[in-house]
């Protein structure tokens, strides 16, 4: 709890102050208006700091790579549920692919990992309160894979009333009426957790030196071997203590953290921390070219040595809820990637758009359970048919929102090889093997109804009001 009330402290002199005190907020919304304009100033300069992966995947791969690997431990974050797409339970346990659950897809990829190489490279999960349980009754099926799992749990923070500043929680419970009252701080707990939990030390006791740590949601974001051989064996002779992948940004990618530099350091700006008045400039691709993908490579030994010197410092996304019965509360969050500029010699690489694949929506789902990728080892990969690298931009309206309403309008997944957009809104359904190439646009107007005929070809078409096939 003393954590929460240093984070607390922390807030209320910050820029979150804005949901405090209308007075602090004037003063802080100037002051912080000033950092920023400094941090926008470096945002040519930043580049200095970032590396092209094609130069690091350009120095290959040593012959001892097993013994390089040996040193890795696989960190998921696992604290989320699958209530945004209409599922209960953990978000990991969806079925995205073949049947296949995220989880299923991270123990496929690290046991091919640790098979072929001869390697012993373990998964950890970081679990919340609301995802432990129903985590840990799932493991037992992998308990005859080559991969040895771990989990442990981030913190529970109380939330706060918006008006009295007081917890809402009335004591540490979290069944019945307490349920709402608590939260997971965000995955930047996992420093506190993880050291807590005592892994950390046990890792470094078995000669572990670094944790890649990704969301178990992004199916792009597999062990990349040259990556950690260029943190084990850095062409300078100084290792990495951090490593962020980036990516390029684009119009879709328009709310994603972006590393600048500042004060000689590299840091992570979130669109939480920026003030409404510079959103649209945050949110600009042509000056803020990347993305934090959240794939993050980080030394064990310096977590350690950070920790007990209590010096990591990330600061404090203030967000604001409306619970289920109107109370307006206020969540203290973290993130991961904050840490940066607490590590040294910390490094961006911009890496290739394939190691950010997330599945946040149906719409996502959509593409990774399509014929544009192909399943091999627990890894996605584009198909080689596919004549541009680039993904097809896929909007589903609000009747394909959860995975079952989802999968009940499509008889089978279509054809999208040669898709570059598909809007679909209203009452759509897909019969089997339809095909999708160019722009497909297809609106059903209020108590409408579209089915599309089984084997229809839609080439660079839109689609409105009315079309039932009946049987007859």
């Amino acid at each position: 709890m003393s954590r929460f009330v240093q984070d607390l402290s922390k807030a209320m002199s910050q820029d979150g102050a804005s949901q405090f005190q209308e007075v602090i907020r004037q003063e802080l919304e100037l002051s912080v208006k000033k950092e920023l304009e400094k941090i926008l100033t470096t945002a040519s300069s930043h580049e200095f700091e970032i590396q092209p992966y094609e130069k690091i995947k350009a120095r290959g791969l040593p012959d001892n790579i097993s013994s390089v690997l040996n040193k890795l431990v696989v960190v998921k974050l696992n604290g989320g549920l699958g209530t945004s797409m209409g599922c209960k339970g953990p978000k990991s346990l969806i079925g995205v692919r073949n049947e296949n659950t995220f989880l299923d897809l991270t123990v496929q990829q690290i046991e091919h990992l640790n098979k072929t190489y001869n390697t012993d490279v373990p998964l950890v999960l970081m679990n919340s309160f609301n995802t432990d349980e129903d985590t840990k009754k799932i493991l037992q099926k992998y308990n005859h894979c080559r991969v040895k799992i771990y989990t442990f749990n981030q913190s529970r923070y109380p939330r706060i009333n918006k008006e009295s500043l007081l917890p809402v929680a009335k004591d540490v419970s979290y069944s019945g009426e307490n349920t709402e009252a608590w939260y997971p701080p965000g995955h930047g707990d996992i420093y506190a957790s993880f050291y807590n939990s005592g892994l950390l030390d046990t890792f470094i006791g078995e000669g572990k030196e670094y944790i890649f740590v990704s969301n178990i949601d992004n199916l792009g974001a597999t062990v990349d071997l040259y990556i950690l051989n260029h943190l084990m064996n850095p062409p300078n002779g100084k290792r990495c203590e951090f490593v962020m992948e980036v990516t390029n940004k684009t119009r879709a990618d328009v709310k994603g953290g972006t590393l600048t530099q500042y004060e000689g350091k590299l840091r992570l700006v979130e669109i939480a921390q920026v003030p409404k008045a510079h959103v649209d400039e945050f949110k600009s691709v042509s000056k803020f070219k990347i993305f934090n993908t959240n794939n993050l490579w980080i030394s064990l030994a310096a977590v350690k040595r950070l920790q007990e010197q209590n010096a990591i410092d990330m600061e404090i996304i203030v967000n604001a809820k409306t619970l289920d019965g109107g109370l307006n509360v206020i969540q203290l969050e973290t993130a991961v990637g904050a840490a940066i500029k607490s590590f040294e010699n910390s490094l961006g690489i911009n890496v290739p758009r394939s190691r950010f694949l997330p599945v946040k929506t149906t719409s996502d789902l959509l593409l990774v359970m399509s014929n544009l990728y192909s399943l091999n080892a627990g890894s996605l990969t584009m198909s080689e048919k596919r004549e541009f690298p680039t993904v097809p931009l896929v909007k589903l309206g609000s009747s394909f929102t959860k995975v079952q309403d989802y999968l009940r309008r499509f008889e089978s997944i279509p054809d999208m090889l040669e898709l570059d957009h598909l809007t679909v809104s209203g009452d759509v359904t897909f019969g089997k093997n339809v095909s999708l190439k160019g722009t497909v646009i297809i609106i059903a107007n209020h108590g409408d109804r579209i089915d599309i005929p089984p084997g229809a070809v839609l080439e660079n078409k839109i689609v409105s009001g009315n079309l039932r096939i009946l049987d007859h």
